[in-house]
């Protein structure tokens, strides 16, 4: 062995340092990570055949005196002679090419050599090939991989085939174990995959991550599991077979397909690309009034958008400067124009405006969103009738026609449901939440009623969860594809994107999850996620409910402190206790204004208020369930409590 050089020789194990590293603590993890990339990336020529020695040949001999001179395994281990190569099936004999000997050219690749260089040679018939293409014919193209347990092969002929290893069809070479039953087809880019890979550049504004991310060979279905099931990082597509490769960091819960890693692309290959992440499919100037969701916080509504830039006198200016009785919305107490911000003496006691981080709640009666900015209508009978109204809300138009969900009859515009609707409270055959706001209703029908949000739908709209394209509003009979904010499958309207056939949204979601967010638990505002976020290590946990919540659905983030809340935890900052018992989507009462009494000897001697159950109200005294997370009717002088369905039926 190695007869050609003087030195003695040691072997290296290219893994060996890997399989130490792995054996050791995760100190300083982030410095050993930039060692095994410098390790990774060794590649030196080989001074047998001159051809690369890298990672994946994993063993080397590398001369103990000379520091430039390092030689193949297989090739320090090169048998003497090669038998059935030459045409006439004599022996070639390993040797070294003289001086006497003159240059030459390998029978086989043809390629020019001086003397000096190795070779294969028959005395004989004078054929002769190279140290290189020598060793091609002893399968020099064999492989020892991590994800596999026997050396792979390389075949010999380019191939038009599936790859095991991301899933994808390619053309060229592949790999593959001929001593296991089911042979793995491993393509020759994938198989050289880095282990580490640093992608700390963006791509397409959404492909960015602050560490390493780790190659792993599967993603077994409990490690899915217990990871809530993530998706793609880039194509937020699933990871559908498990036993395909993937780039992972689990400090961060960042999962990536091997293409959408690599931002790989070729001819035969299908790739993955991340919806709402290219180029835009719509031009701005060909959609001025486009609106762009999620609304920047709770106060702001599809009605401020509209109706508050609208110049002259209001619908209940225009009828009646005092009392609001303006094309059917009647209110009973004559009402006052002010704005909170302008010190009046109107009135005896001062209003204040919504505030979560100090538990004050000022809901408007006509589209429940919260009050935050005035000039608002108020009623006059101070300490009688807590009635608010944003100015713009007056401004809704009395009649619609031809709504895109109601189009054979016109709608008319009530301050309350129909008088069949116990208490006001009426649900929304849009977006299918409780509302006891203003309502469009068809008298003609008396089954179809919207709320106001859902009223005035836009045709198209664009959303931060699928950037840069353009969502429309589509009416869907049959279910289909999940709701991409609370991964419910739906019927009625959504906004879908028709370049990404798999995006579609709930209108509701839409509408009523803003960007930000205030929790008294934190000073700084939240802000709305749709992704893990980057270098959270713990486990996410909802600051409001105190339950586990799933980073793979949009939830609300403070950077500053690292805490979550669900979306559906949000909104109830100001009640008792939370909702929904899958915390996801919308909270279930978000178009519901509590509060108000409620007389009816019938169904209790005392005057009731209308609330959001608790634990603590404990059963229904009608039918005997729970009265958590229900609309119910509270007595505050005993312990009498009903259900809402309950008492609408006494």
């Amino acid at each position: 062995m190695m007869f050609e050089h003087e030195h003695p020789f040691s072997l290296i194990d290219l893994w060996s340092e890997q399989v130490q590293r792995e054996a050791e603590s995760e100190e300083d993890e982030e410095e050993k990570d930039d060692v095994l990339i410098a390790k990774q990336d060794f590649k030196c020529l080989c001074s047998r055949c001159g051809e690369e020695i890298n990672r994946y040949h994993r063993y080397y001999y590398s001369c103990c005196h000379c520091s430039d001179y390092s030689v193949h395994k297989f090739c320090a281990e090169l048998p003497p002679s090669l038998e059935d190569i030459c045409d006439v099936g004599h022996t070639l004999d390993f040797i070294q090419s003289m001086n006497w000997m003159g240059d030459w050219n390998c029978k086989i690749c043809g390629r020019y050599h001086k003397y000096g260089d190795l070779w294969y040679r028959c005395d004989r018939c004078y054929f002769q090939v190279d140290v290189s293409c020598g060793t091609k014919m002893l399968q020099k193209n064999i492989i020892h991989h991590p994800s596999h347990k026997h050396p792979l092969i390389c075949i010999s002929k380019q191939l038009l085939a599936k790859c095991d290893a991301c899933g994808k069809e390619h053309k060229g070479n592949f790999y593959h174990c001929s001593m296991c039953v089911r042979s793995n087809f491993i393509h020759s880019h994938c198989a050289f995959l880095p282990q580490k890979l640093p992608i700390q550049d963006t791509t397409n504004d959404v492909f960015s991550h602050i560490h390493h991310l780790t190659l792993a060979y599967s993603f077994p279905i409990h490690d899915q599991r217990s990871k809530d099931f993530p998706r793609c990082r880039v194509c937020r597509q699933f990871f559908d077979d498990p036993n395909l490769w993937i780039y992972k960091c689990e400090k961060c819960r960042y999962y990536t397909h091997l293409d959408c890693a690599t931002s790989r692309d070729e001819p035969f290959m299908s790739i993955l690309k991340s919806p709402g992440t290219d180029s835009k499919n719509y031009k701005d100037d060909e959609h001025l009034d486009l609106l762009h969701l999620p609304f920047p916080d709770p106060s702001y509504s599809i009605l401020k958008h509209l109706f508050s830039k609208e110049k002259g006198l209001s619908t209940l200016e225009i009828s009646n400067k005092i009392t609001y009785k303006a094309q059917g919305v009647i209110h009973k107490h004559p009402l006052i124009l002010e704005d909170i911000t302008i010190p009046t003496s109107s009135r005896i006691k001062s209003i204040s405006y919504h505030d979560p981080m100090k538990r004050i709640q000022l809901l408007c009666d006509g589209c429940v969103r919260p009050i935050t900015s005035g000039p608002i209508y108020v009623s006059d009978n101070e300490g009688q009738c807590n009635f608010m109204l944003h100015e713009w809300c007056s401004r809704l138009p009395a009649k619609l026609i031809d709504h895109p969900a109601h189009q054979q009859h016109t709608l008319i515009l009530r301050s309350k449901a129909p008088p069949r609707k116990f208490f006001g409270v009426f649900d929304c055959d849009i977006c299918e939440l409780p509302c006891n706001g203003f309502a469009y209703y068809c008298k003609h029908c008396y089954k179809f009623i919207i709320d106001v949000e859902c009223a005035f739908l836009p045709k198209e709209i664009t959303h931060t969860i699928h950037p840069n394209h353009l969502l429309s509003r589509v009416y869907h009979n049959d279910p289909g594809e999940e709701c991409r904010m609370c991964g419910v499958i739906f019927t009625g309207i959504s906004f879908d994107c028709h370049t990404c056939n798999d995006f579609r949204l709930h209108a509701k979601c839409a509408l009523f999850i803003p960007e930000t967010t205030r929790n008294k638990c934190d000073k700084h505002p939240m802000k709305l996620s749709y992704f893990p976020i980057e270098n959270h290590k713990s486990d996410y946990i909802c600051e409001v409910c105190e339950r586990e919540l799933n980073p793979e659905m949009p939830f609300y983030h403070c950077h500053e402190c690292m805490q979550s809340m669900h979306t559906t935890c949000a909104p109830s900052i100001l009640q008792y206790e939370t909702y929904d018992r899958y915390r996801r989507g919308v909270y279930q009462f978000v178009n519901v204004k509590f509060g108000g009494r409620y007389e009816n000897s019938k169904v209790h001697p005392h005057p009731l208020s209308f609330v959001q159950g608790i634990q603590d109200d404990g059963q229904c005294h009608k039918c005997g369930y729970k009265l958590q997370f229900k609309m119910i009717f509270k007595c505050l002088t005993c312990e009498f409590a009903v259900d809402y369905d309950c008492c609408s039926d006494i």
